[in-house]
Formats: C-alpha cells, sequence, structure tokens
C-alpha cells in the first residue's frame, strides 16, 4: 500500500506546470483557506493531470434531460406504474348518442319502427329520440405494476344521463326519464417497448364488458378491444409532448338499419399533446397542456334526425375535438388536472365537455 501512494505521490510531483509547493499538499487531507480543492480520487487525480497539462479545464457532459410524468389530460398516459385514478367527465350537447354504438346502445326507438328499419331487439333507450343529452360520467381506475415494463388495470365508471329534449314523433315514441348507474367496465395491459430518461412507447390493450344496462343509456350491450400505441418524448428539462394512435373494435352489437351489418362500427382515435412548465419548484410543477384528439369512425350506423323528423343512418365520419388544460404535480407523486374540450368538426360526441382528474402514483 505505501507503494501504491508513494508512486501516485511521484507522478503528481513529475507532472508539468505543478510546483514543489503544490506536491508536498496532502492528496486526501485538509486544505488551507484559499487553495483549490484537492481530488477525492483516483479519477479525480486523472483529470486535475489532464488540466494541467492542457492548460485548461477538462470539460464534463451536463446532465441529459429527464422524461417528465405525463401531463396530458385526455390522451391515455404512456407511463407503466402503479397509481390510482379519479376523474370525472361534465358533458353537454350530445345530440346522436348511438352513434356506432360507442357511447351507449342502438335507440330503443327502432322496437316500434316498422319494417325493414324496425328491430325488436334494439337494445338502446327508448322509444323517445332525444335531441340533445348531457351527462356526466366517474371513473375510478386502479393500476399495478410488478416492475418497469409491464402493468395491469382495471377502470369501473359511474354514468349519469339528462336528456334535453326529444323528437315529436308522437306515441309511442314516447320520453325516456334520467337515469344514472354503472357503466360499461374496462380492463386491460400496458407493455412498455422502449423506456429511456427522454422517451416512453408503450403498447396498451384494453377491452369493455356489457355490464351497464343499455335500456337507460348506460352502456353499449356490446364487448369490444382497443390495441393502441402510447408515446411520450421530452423537450428539454420542462416541455415535453405525448401522442396515441389507437382503434376501437366492437363485439357483437346490434343489427344495423336495414343492413345485413353491424350497427356498431370501428373508429380510429389518435391524439398529440405538447406541455409546458410554466411553475416549477423541487416539489411542485404546473403545466399548462393542449391536446388535439380525433376519432375516424369507419363504418357503421347512427339514429340523426332533424327537427323535421327526418333521419340519417350512416356514422361514417370524422370528429375532432381540441382540450385545453392544466395539471398541477406535488412531490412527483400526486397530480391533479382541470381541463375544457369542445368539437371542431360538424360531427361531435358532444359540444363542450369539462374535465377533472386526481392521480396517485405509487
Amino acid at each position: 500500500m505505501r507503494r501504491t501512494f508513494a508512486c501516485i505521490g511521484l507522478a503528481v510531483a513529475l507532472t508539468p506546470g505543478m510546483s514543489f509547493a503544490q506536491e508536498a499538499k496532502p492528496l486526501f487531507g485538509p486544505v488551507a483557506s484559499g487553495d483549490s480543492p484537492p481530488p477525492s480520487s483516483l479519477a479525480a487525480v486523472a483529470d486535475r493531470t489532464l488540466e494541467a497539462q492542457a492548460g485548461a479545464p477538462v470539460s464534463r457532459p451536463g446532465p441529459r434531460p429527464r422524461r417528465r410524468p405525463s401531463m396530458v389530460g385526455y390522451i391515455e398516459d404512456s407511463s407503466v406504474l402503479s397509481q390510482l385514478r379519479l376523474r370525472f367527465d361534465a358533458g353537454f350537447g350530445n345530440t346522436v348518442p348511438d352513434r356506432a354504438e360507442y357511447f351507449y346502445a342502438k335507440c330503443g326507438c327502432y322496437i316500434f319502427d316498422p319494417p325493414p328499419a324496425g328491430d325488436v331487439d334494439a337494445p338502446g333507450p327508448g322509444g323517445g329520440v332525444p335531441t340533445e343529452l348531457n351527462f356526466q360520467q366517474l371513473y375510478l381506475q386502479g393500476e399495478y405494476a410488478a416492475n418497469g415494463r409491464a402493468s395491469v388495470f382495471v377502470e369501473l365508471p359511474f354514468r349519469f344521463l339528462q336528456p334535453q329534449g326529444f323528437l315529436d314523433f308522437g306515441s309511442p315514441y314516447d320520453p325516456w326519464p334520467d337515469a344514472s348507474g354503472i357503466g360499461d367496465i374496462r380492463a386491460g395491459a400496458k407493455f412498455s417497448l422502449m423506456s429511456s430518461d427522454t422517451r416512453q412507447l408503450t403498447a396498451q390493450l384494453r377491452a369493455g364488458f356489457p355490464t351497464g344496462k343499455a335500456s337507460r343509456g348506460l352502456g353499449s350491450d356490446l364487448f369490444s378491444l382497443e390495441p393502441a400505441l402510447l408515446f411520450h418524448e421530452a423537450l428539454g428539462e420542462r416541455a415535453g409532448i405525448e401522442a396515441q394512435f389507437g382503434t376501437w373494435l366492437p363485439f357483437g352489437g346490434s343489427a344495423g338499419v336495414d343492413s345485413p351489418d353491424s350497427f356498431s362500427g370501428n373508429i380510429l382515435y389518435y391524439g398529440i399533446g405538447p406541455s409546458f412548465d410554466a411553475v416549477t419548484t423541487s416539489r411542485f410543477t404546473l403545466a399548462p397542456v393542449v391536446e388535439l384528439v380525433g376519432w375516424h369512425i369507419i363504418n357503421g350506423f347512427e339514429t340523426n334526425c332533424a327537427p323535421d323528423l327526418t333521419c340519417t343512418f350512416d356514422a361514417a365520419d370524422n370528429v375532432v375535438n381540441l382540450k385545453v388544460g392544466a395539471r398541477a404535480t406535488v412531490n412527483g407523486r400526486s397530480s391533479f388536472y382541470v381541463g375544457y374540450g369542445f368539437g371542431l368538426t360538424d360531427a361531435k360526441w358532444y359540444d363542450d365537455i369539462v374535465r377533472v382528474e386526481y392521480r396517485l402514483g405509487f
């Protein structure tokens, strides 16, 4: 050991540009006021030697930007972790609630229609055809990740409906009352395809189950699968962008309108949302976020009736919404989101929507 320290001292003494006074300083001992801090490891000794030889400090790479927590409110979170999520939506102005049986099942009004449009098995609420529908939905979701590569989750929804008016078709197309109760339960899994300090790519598979009472507008009366890709990229230390692309695939569903095809339809959905940390401290972050979210309804049917009682039934269309909001995070474990969304296209799931969400990570 003494031989090792002697060799180190000799190497330092013979280094160009270093005086005998510097040689006499202990390598790991206390330093007098005004002196440069001593090296604390052999790596530091090597850096100091290189600085002396080159005449300039050795540059070191700065810290890489780390991926921020998810800040979006409507786009799916790509994070794979154990967390609880409580979400509340309030939507206004849904004029075609049975479109492709995505929100709820085929209108029960078809029970009273004559052939060939009539359908005695139509499972949705009826007989009245609503002109407009307001709704609220409360979701409780639990996600568990055994590691950072995969997780499973379950989502339990509660739905509240308030029809705002009905078309005047006369009896038996009578108005139906407000409804509330459990909706269609969803469950699924996430798989991390790529994860680094700045980037996350996640595959998600979600399934929907017909647990909501379709005759009251609380469910779609079908099974569904939703495969999706979720993406998150850090843009420096205070900004990021998140995105999603997926499809909703219904299984079962009601009979089409005078057609062998199903009333339900396949739907592609997508979204992108940049965010920026406007306020950030060691424990708190506030980030505004803007999200563009869209759905391409490939096929299916809908009950879309005008005030003059003429109806169209082809559901194929595009729905695009803009969402603006902000998320506050505390201690990197819990966060609170408030956002507002509205439709940009003629086809809509709603005119306006307000979302409040709380997340708690473990």
